[in-house]
């Protein structure tokens, strides 16, 4: 069901454009305010990010708060028609804590406290900690939350990382108890009779830490669950002050791009909306399509975080960074390009790291919108500028949004524990491209996408992928089965239901949970070489039209088909003509075994036959040229088609049957467009009837 939602501030009417804004930094040179405003109008933002890493500058001395120089700011944005999300600064604490109060600094694996320093140098746990930072929050939502300026809350920065301390370690065993109640219970999903490693005792239990147990693999997971939940549990304590003034004020914090050490689906339930930050290495020597599909999927990820609500783009750079191993210049049109494909995707902001930028230390030479030339005369301020003007020309777009009929599953304890695992491949699985490897597919041809979690309500799709799903619970595999007898298509491939969730073996054969919606056994999977190659060949007139054979790598899963049929079969080896793809009919649907990972082009041949097969709209109905993707954005009764380039080359594309108008120019377009090298149209029709 297409939706439209109602803007993310009831203050701002279409898109949100601004950027990190640092004016503590500038609290010396007070001329530097009024200049930025006046940049802040010429560039077309309107809203700023601020207070971000502003804790010494809010509190210098315990207990002492200069709110001054934030109050002029926010004053003179509210006189200027521009707005702030408006952070809590716990990303970074102030030296004099850390001099007091050494427990706020994060303990190491290794068992060895910090020293004062960097960023997210700080213990969730810590009771201090939690204090300090319940105060400055306070303080500021007693003294903002009504503010004209203040559209929201940026809860701190880029939440990472982990400590080890002695908080930590009771709080990690409280934890376990929760969930097992029981050392027996705790000792069985664990299967600690391993190596003797039973525990006799809640305090023999410690963090995984390379001097003492790393290889029991569900501590390791359930250590990572923890983390994760604690880390939610600390956002959620900065959240309770400035919600208790006022709970109407949207909250969010930003996070980052399929970041491995935080389950994000733990957040989103105590955030109003997601926030994310996006750095992409444009124009490196990869090839620019697989990039841009790494970032469209994690455009999706965040979509499909809170249902498919729009989400922000909190941080992107308008030029360059100053962290990636080299800092390559936004090419002409690019900036234009990367900002459209987030909106594309579901985004009604665009954000930049950051607004000007720093004079000293570690950030002076990451890209911002003002330079340190200081004025608005530069190639990259003219495309922000550019940007602005455009965003306000399509708000129409904001609040719409993406009717995807198809999902990806990607689950972080399912990535954490296949990773973890020992064999079939420890040189490295691959779970991340692997993961790619299918969605490009699909974004290849246009096809919108949500990724989701095995917990999600499976019943919105047609048709659901399941890559590589090697932790699978006996919940995940019902809701999978009930989901294909009701009609849908889902794909799954090797190495899938083989651990429980606490990363025990399944027993009576694999794929466990799943062997019975897929209908095949999997005996044994063979890790090949790298430089080892297999072949799946096509089995004459099979149900899905494909022909010849396809180059095979890195795993081969040996299966014995139980009432699913042979689509093909392995080519070379002692398992030649053992099955490599199968199809099992199962209720209503649908449910495809991909036994091996196969090289292109065997993932375009098989989704275009499939997406055919379920009746999955694309965003147009056309075959796209290589490095071109068509993103749908949708409010019910007109569809935005966003055409994006990123083939790095001029190239043509046809359009369908469909009446088109350009957003831009209210023109209608018919037949085909033209995109310049790193082009992107924007293209609306009437909402058919398909979705």
């Amino acid at each position: 069901m297409i939706k439209s939602y109602p803007p993310i501030s009831p203050k701002i009417a279409g898109f949100m454009h601004g950027a990190d804004y640092n004016p503590d930094q500038w609290q010396h040179a007070p001329e530097v305010l009024e200049e930025d405003i006046r940049l802040m109008k010429l560039a077309k933002c309107n809203v700023m990010a601020v207070g971000i890493f502003a804790w010494a500058a809010l509190e210098p001395e315990e207990g002492t708060f200069t709110f001054e120089w934030l109050d002029r700011v926010l004053d003179r944005f509210a006189e200027n028609g521009i707005y702030a999300w408006l952070a809590t600064p716990s990303g970074a604490r102030p030296a004099w804590m850390s001099q007091r109060y050494p427990e706020v600094l994060r303990v190491s694996e290794n068992g060895v406290r910090n020293l004062h320093g960097g960023r997210h140098n700080h213990c969730y746990t810590s009771p201090v900690y939690r204090e300090k930072t319940r105060i400055i929050n306070t303080k500021l939502a007693e003294r903002y939350a009504n503010h004209p300026a203040v559209v929201g809350w940026h809860i701190s920065n880029e939440y990472g990382g982990e400590c080890h301390c002695d908080y930590c370690q009771d709080a990690f065993r409280e934890w376990l108890k929760k969930r097992y109640g029981t050392l027996e219970a705790l000792n069985r999903a664990w299967w600690t009779a391993f190596w003797s490693h039973t525990y006799t005792d809640w305090s023999q239990i410690e963090s995984p830490a390379p001097h003492g147990e790393k290889m029991v693999h569900g501590h390791n997971l359930d250590w990572r669950r923890f983390v994760t939940d604690q880390t939610a549990d600390f956002c959620r304590a900065e959240i309770a002050p400035l919600k208790a003034i006022r709970p109407d004020l949207p909250v969010t914090t930003n996070m980052m791009d399929w970041f491995e050490g935080l389950d994000y689906r733990k957040f989103a339930d105590m955030l109003d909306v997601i926030s994310w930050d996006a750095y992409p290495t444009w124009h490196d020597t990869q090839e620019p399509g697989k990039l841009a599909a790494w970032f469209s999927f994690n455009h999706d990820l965040f979509r499909s975080l809170k249902g498919g609500r729009p989400f922000m783009l909190m941080e992107s750079t308008p030029s360059l960074t100053n962290w990636q191993p080299v800092s390559k210049l936004k090419r002409p049109g690019m900036h234009l390009l990367s900002s459209l494909q987030a909106v594309a995707h579901g985004s009604d902001t665009v954000q930049y790291f950051q607004w000007r930028k720093s004079r000293g230390s570690s950030e002076k030479f990451h890209g911002a919108v003002v330079d340190h030339v200081g004025h608005e005369h530069t190639r990259v301020f003219q495309d922000v500028a550019g940007l602005g003007g455009l965003l306000e020309t399509i708000a129409e777009v904001t609040g719409s949004g993406v009717p995807a009929e198809t999902a990806i599953i990607a689950d972080w304890d399912n990535r954490w524990a296949v990773k973890d695992a020992q064999g079939p491949l420890n040189r490295g699985v691959d779970y991340e491209n692997t993961v790619m490897q299918h969605y490009r597919a699909l974004w290849n041809m246009g096809i919108p996408v949500d990724v989701i979690g095995s917990e999600d309500d499976f019943s919105r799709y047609k048709l659901i992928v399941a890559p590589m799903m090697y932790l699978c619970t006996e919940k995940a595999g019902a809701a999978l089965e009930a989901f294909v007898a009701g009609g849908g298509t889902l794909v799954a491939t090797y190495w899938s239901g083989i651990v429980d969730e606490s990363d025990l073996c399944h027993l009576g054969g694999f794929p466990g949970p799943l062997r019975k919606v897929l209908g095949i056994w999997s005996e044994e999977i063979d890790g090949l070489h790298e430089s080892e190659r297999n072949a799946m060949v096509c089995l004459t007139g099979n149900a899905l039209g494909l022909n010849g054979s396809y180059e095979l790598y890195d795993l081969c899963d040996l299966i014995h088909p139980e009432g699913a049929q042979v689509l093909a079969e392995y080519g070379a080896d002692f398992y030649a003509g053992r099955p490599a793809l199968t199809v099992h009919a199962y209720g209503e649907g649908k449910a495809y075994y991909l036994a091996s990972r196969a090289k292109e082009p065997f993932y375009a041949d098989f989704y275009a036959r499939l997406i055919r097969e379920a009746g999955i709209r694309k965003a147009i109905e056309t075959e796209l040229p290589e490095g071109v993707t068509a993103q749908l954005r949708s409010d019910g009764s007109t569809d935005y088609v966003f055409v994006l380039n990123f083939s790095g080359r001029k190239v043509q594309v046809n359009l369908d049957s469909e009446a088109y108008t350009d957003v831009l120019s209210g023109d209608a377009v018919q037949g085909g467009i033209e995109l310049d090298v790193h082009g992107v149209r924007i293209l609306k029709r009437k909402t058919g009837n398909l979705l």
